[in-house]
């Protein structure tokens, strides 16, 4: 009886074996071909000397039995620009990789464009071509590049600061540099306007900033950014798939520091950072820093759109919207003069943010804040007198949040009252009185504008929009950021005249 088991077991056992061997036998049979989840691989523009974003495909085998890739390789060997990997294993070539009956393999591709001179974007072409049992099938690889003004770091100071470049001629005299819009400026690290030097922007300059950079304005550097309607200078991160197009946190700040003067920015874009632009402090001289907004718009920040620390900002025509925090940080006095702007913040609702905002996804700070002190890191209150009345004129402050407006005022400091003026303008708050005399005149409160589409940013006025006709005459009727011009005189609240 136990000798009958014995054979029995062996029977099964070779059986089991028999049948592993037949399945793991390699199919040699020349019909026997690969599947593919595509025929071709596609890359987004890719800047000269970066690296593009990860791409992949599947290699099927339909088969019963293993199939055996003989050589898989790039079309142009050692000199294409795409770099593969295939089940774990990188190369230009790559040989005997087995794909079992009914099993699959990934392959995963890259592309770094080397420098070139040409000022309109190259075609780059390549293919993988796989070679199994005398078959020879292929996946096409296409890639957009495009040359660059590269602005990288050529300085490594030992003293805490961040490698930078210099803009200007790295002497300390003054210079006037201009980019010009014939190619993308990229910045990698950061970018430094030196002292007493002026970086101005032809209109439809391009400027790309890599992960973390900075452009920065150092003391009594001035930037300039001349942009018209449809040829607006722009700023965001170099990765131009489509993925990315409106993920906020990709690069660092445009950053105005202490002393910076006549800074000027008319008819750009400004998106997908950390900061779009801060503004800080005055110079042991009690200059405050210095900023023209005009047409602009800056959105999708992880931060804030805009930060300032006890700055000059005059600003007319321009949307602030989209972040993680605050879109309008006005810290610590300063001066303002803000009109026909729009200040709008539905993070919350922008599924955009969900990969790419703040950690945790969610917004619960009030999108706009006027404050003028802060506590130092002794727990200490530095309180600072206001320089003038803060005035806002023909304003939207609206977002999702029941409070998106912070008056923040040093308490029980003579003198040092926080000084402001709403005029014209729809603001949503449940605590704040704006009746209050000498700080609001004719301002709607809790009143939805009725943006046209805010999951796209698009912060025109629908035609039901209470904000119509509802404006005040300023002084003057300058362009709305659709470049329309109101001829009847009637003004409405915000960036944008419905017509």
């Amino acid at each position: 009886m136990k000798l009958f088991k014995h054979i029995f077991l062996f029977s099964i056992l070779s059986v089991f074996v028999l049948s592993s061997c037949k399945k793991d036998k390699i199919l040699s049979d020349s019909s026997a071909k690969l599947g593919f989840s595509t025929d071709s691989v596609l890359f987004d523009t890719v800047f000269t000397q970066v690296g593009s974003t990860t791409k992949s495909f599947r290699i099927y085998n339909s088969e019963k039995q293993t199939l055996n890739i003989s050589k898989v390789y790039l079309g142009g060997g050692t000199n294409s620009q795409f770099r593969i990997n295939v089940d774990g294993f990188s190369g230009t070539t790559l040989s005997d990789i087995e794909i079992l009956a009914g099993d699959s393999l990934y392959v995963f591709v890259q592309v770094t464009v080397n420098p070139f001179s040409a000022l309109s974007p190259l075609l780059i072409k390549d293919s993988v071509i796989f070679e199994t049992n005398g078959n020879s099938q292929h996946v096409s690889l296409t890639a957009i590049g495009r040359d660059v003004y590269l602005h990288k770091p050529n300085v490594f100071p030992t003293n805490g600061l961040p490698p930078y470049s210099i803009i200007g001629d790295g002497t300390g005299t003054c210079h006037h540099t201009i980019w010009t819009n014939d190619k993308p400026h990229l910045i990698f690290g950061y970018a430094v306007v030196d002292s007493c030097c002026i970086l101005e922007m032809q209109p439809g300059t391009q400027v790309y900033l890599h992960k973390y950079a900075v452009l920065w304005v150092y003391k009594d550097g001035s930037l300039q950014v001349h942009g018209t309607y449809g040829n607006e200078v722009t700023f965001e991160g170099d990765r131009l798939e489509p993925d990315y197009k409106e993920i906020p946190g990709q690069w660092g700040k445009i950053w105005l520091m202490k002393g910076s003067i006549n800074n000027s920015f008319d008819w750009a874009k400004i998106k997908n950072g950390s900061i779009g632009i801060q503004a800080e402090e005055p110079d042991a001289t009690g200059t405050l820093p210095f900023l023209s907004l005009k047409h602009t718009i800056i959105k999708n920040m992880t931060a804030a759109a805009l930060y300032t620390q006890k700055a000059h900002v005059e600003c007319s025509h321009c949307v602030f919207a989209n972040c993680g925090q605050y879109v309008a940080a006005l810290t610590r006095g300063g001066i303002y003069n803000f009109q026909q702007c729009t200040f709008a913040n539905y993070w919350n609702s922008n599924p955009n943010n969900a990969t790419g905002g703040n950690a945790g996804g969610s917004r619960t700070s009030p999108l706009f804040v006027l404050n003028n002190h802060y506590i130092d890191n002794t727990n200490t209150e530095i309180v600072y007198q206001m320089d003038s009345i803060a005035y806002f004129g023909n304003c939207i402050i609206y977002g999702e949040l029941d409070d998106e407006m912070a008056l923040d005022s040093a308490e029980g400091v003579t003198g040092y009252n926080l000084k402001y003026y709403f005029d014209h303008c729809m603001v949503k708050s449940a605590s704040l009185s704006t009746t209050l005399a000498g700080h609001y005149n004719t301002v709607y409160r809790n009143i939805d504008p009725s943006f046209v589409d805010i999951s796209i940013n698009n912060y025109n006025l629908s035609s039901n929009s209470q904000a119509i006709n509802h404006g005040a005459f300023l002084g003057s009727i300058d362009y709305d950021l659709n470049n329309y011009f109101s001829s009847d005189g009637l003004l409405d609240i915000g960036a944008y005249e419905y017509h």
